[in-house]
């Protein structure tokens, strides 16, 4: 109950506290970019190939800033060693949120951002130091939901989880860039986390895409650490990027987000979609090179692949490169989580401009699809995952993660408390199919 009383409270506190840094934004001093900014750059002797993922490579301490204003929190950065969507080398920042007071053994809560860009400037790890960014305003309003775990006595990990090249809608690099900041995170002795034995997992939209992608890939990619994961939520899920593009196809909302995923899936994989697209699907691509979510969310209303692409080629299906990476982003054909999973889903997308009867789809939240995400849940739980799920049927996209996050909140808190998880595996609706596209 004082974790419950504590999130309440915290919520407030926090709502207040972005409030107040709005405010005093304008005086906020500049802070070095990630581009500029040393810290975010490996300079050791040691060739990165030879470093163990997860290996602490840089570290400083710092307050944790909301719209450029420091606040009584101390956060400690590490530059970390972790791996790319191809299997290369890379090193990633993840930021650990200090909490004011704990008491007994520590826990740690990953936090995913939705911070959603193509831009490194609007990683979490940037606003959190004091930069100040559009796409950045997403993590300051983040802060509201960080506070009520901070002040639960957790200590809060916020990964950049699209890593520094800014890899939009490439969950599996999602994936390890969250798995390898929490192994910095538990290593470093400036986080005070080297006996946490219980880690949760939490993450909307965005934020759900590294959360869920982490679950999936921690007992292969990190064993020692999955043994440690107690509890994983995630909410507004993106299942099946293919299904999803003609899915936001038309939308008054959400259309501008096709551009963005084929340019941040490109970029991971480094394929060159250039040559497929039509004069303006080029210049839309050249645009967004550097766009944030905040830039396209009702940008581009009705905006259609076939706009996007030259006439002989009518769907994404038709050209084999995006395929070939298109099936490597389906959840769960990579591994079977082995921690309990807590899911919510949004059903009623026409209220955020995108239609609810597209055949093979059905109803989604406007940009993410319920049958995908009830597929995903029922094959989970035929594994023996315990699962349980939660659908919202008459709200979008936005009003889900108000109704998903307090309940994931308190089901995380009983996870850290050791009780038993809940399932409702047996009463999950059959969704869509998630098979490769052939």
């Amino acid at each position: 109950m004082r974790g419950a009383r504590a999130r309440n409270v915290g919520v407030l506190l926090g709502l207040g506290l972005v409030a107040l840094a709005a405010m005093m934004a304008p005086v906020a001093q500049a802070t070095l970019s990630p581009s500029e900014d040393p810290f975010y750059r490996y300079e050791g002797s040691q060739r990165l190939s030879g470093i163990a993922p997860g290996t602490v490579l840089k570290t400083r301490t710092l307050s944790y800033h909301v719209a450029g204003i420091p606040l009584p929190v101390t956060a400690v950065q590490l530059l970390y060693r972790s791996t790319g969507a191809v299997g290369q080398p890379t090193v990633n920042v993840t930021s650990v949120l200090l909490p004011p007071l704990h008491i007994g053994t520590p826990v740690a809560l990953s936090y995913q951002s939705f911070y959603d860009s193509l831009n490194n400037q609007d990683e979490p790890s940037y606003a959190i130091s004091g930069g100040l960014s559009l796409g950045g305003l997403i993590p300051d309003v983040e802060s509201a939901i960080l506070a009520p775990a901070l002040l639960a006595g957790e200590t809060v990990v916020v990964p950049d989880t699209e890593g520094e090249s800014a890899d939009f809608a490439a969950g599996p690099e999602y994936g390890t860039n969250t798995l390898d900041s929490l192994r910095a995170a538990l290593a470093s002795p400036a986080t005070g986390l080297a006996g946490a034995r219980k880690v949760g997992l939490i993450g909307y939209s965005g934020g759900a895409i590294a959360t869920e992608w982490a679950a999936e890939e921690a007992p292969s990619y990190a064993p020692e650490l999955d043994a440690k994961i107690v509890g994983v939520a995630f909410g507004g899920t993106l299942v099946d990027p293919a299904h999803n593009l003609h899915y936001v196809e038309g939308s008054t909302v959400w259309a501008g987000v096709i551009p963005m995923a084929l340019i941040g899936i490109g970029r991971a994989y480094g394929i060159d979609l250039t040559p497929y697209l039509s004069e303006y699907g080029l210049a839309l691509y050249e645009k967004l090179q550097h766009a944030s979510i905040t830039e396209v969310l009702g940008q581009y209303p009705g905006l259609t692949w076939s706009q996007l692409a030259k006439p002989q080629y009518p769907t994404p299906e038709t050209i084999p490169v995006y395929v070939e990476e298109a099936n490597k982003l389906i959840m769960g054909r990579s591994g079977t989580p082995a921690a309990p999973l807590f899911i919510g889903q949004g059903a009623g997308g026409e209220l955020e401009g995108t239609p609810g009867n597209k055949p093979g789809i059905g109803p989604g939240d406007g940009v993410m699809i319920a049958g995908d995400v009830r597929s995903l849940a029922r094959e989970y739980c035929s594994r023996g995952v315990t699962v349980q799920y939660q659908q919202y049927e008459d709200l979008s996209h936005v009003p889900s993660a108000l109704q998903w996050l307090p309940e994931a909140y308190s089901w995380l808190s009983q996870r850290f408390l050791g009780l038993p998880a809940p399932q409702d595996c047996g009463q999950i609706a059959p969704g869509n199919s998630l098979e490769p596209i052939p």
